[in-house]
């Protein structure tokens, strides 16, 4: 699933190469995508795309109207074209979702594709993007400067969660998901079953610290990077996340794993869990 770092150097792309032109078609092609009806898809044509951003994981194109808001959930992504061809998609079993088209002879703009069978991208035409609902319980950005150590204490106080759960809670903080919660835990040092009530002020510092650092590296090593280029540049960065069987790159123990019935987390024993492996609730019903 597109993260902060991915989804901050996509609003990049679009604003870099989008802004200040017109939209000239905007051709759905699974129509399941969009989420709302008023104002209607055809409102974006004809205007002017004045910027691109980031809430959370939500992509926002605004334009001298309209926003086009959009998440690219688990297996969404936006690819950008340039010599978009001249006849219209056709609506089939392929992965394209929506089309793009600015104006000019170019004929550059962008497709968004969804893999796999479990659809969830979805797309919003709003007035304000708060009228996505997504988007108005969004937690705090991590790397907004109002974030502070202060302000994420705070949100750990009382809360008796483990904090991988927590990480990943978007109402909580915005656009952390499976995989950089993995990152920033193991970067940490800390267990993901730690419970976040539990966790005293240095260990809360370090899980802040841990954060900042690997969402900004992040952000970094993708900064400039094609769209297509993106994926691989996510995988080739993570230490433990996806690398269940393969040595830790800072001691060396074998990175373990935890399966859930739609998603799965990886850790080092090592430096997380003293050494210990953390039971895996479908492995033990397996072996039963």
């Amino acid at each position: 699933m597109p993260e902060l770092p991915e989804v901050e150097t996509l609003s990049a792309i679009l604003a870099e190469r989008a802004a200040g032109r017109e939209i000239a078609r905007v051709l759905p092609v699974a129509v399941s995508v969009l989420k709302t009806y008023d104002p209607p898809l055809s409102a974006l044509e004809g205007r002017t795309v004045t910027a691109a951003s980031r809430h959370g994981k939500f992509l926002d194109l605004a334009t001298d109207g309209p926003h086009l808001v959009v998440h690219l959930a688990k297996a969404g992504w936006l690819r950008w074209r340039d010599g978009l061809p001249e006849a219209p998609p056709r609506p089939g079993k392929g992965p394209l979702a929506l089309r793009l088209l600015l104006a000019g002879p170019e004929r550059s703009g962008f497709d968004l594709t969804e893999a796999g069978t479990r659809k969830g991208l979805a797309v919003y035409v709003v007035r304000d993007p708060q009228e996505v609902p997504g988007i108005a319980r969004l937690g705090p950005d991590p790397l907004d400067d109002a974030f502070t150590l202060e302000a994420f204490a705070g949100l750990l106080r009382g809360v008796r969660h483990r904090i991988k759960g927590v990480l990943r809670d978007q109402s909580v903080i915005a656009g952390i998901g499976n995989a950089y919660s993995d990152e920033i835990l193991h970067a940490a040092r800390m267990s993901p079953y730690r419970l976040a009530s539990d966790l005293t002020e240095e260990e809360i510092a370090g899980v802040y610290e841990a954060m900042g650092a690997t969402l900004r590296s992040a952000v970094e090593r993708s900064r400039g990077l094609a769209a297509t280029d993106l994926k691989g540049e996510k995988r080739g960065g993570m230490r433990v996340h996806g690398r269940a069987g393969q040595p830790c790159p800072v001691c060396g123990d074998t990175v373990r794993e935890v399966s859930f019935r739609d998603s799965s987390l990886q850790y080092c024993p090592t430096c997380q869990t003293g050494g210990k492996p953390l039971a895996d609730r479908r492995l033990s019903r397996l072996l039963k």
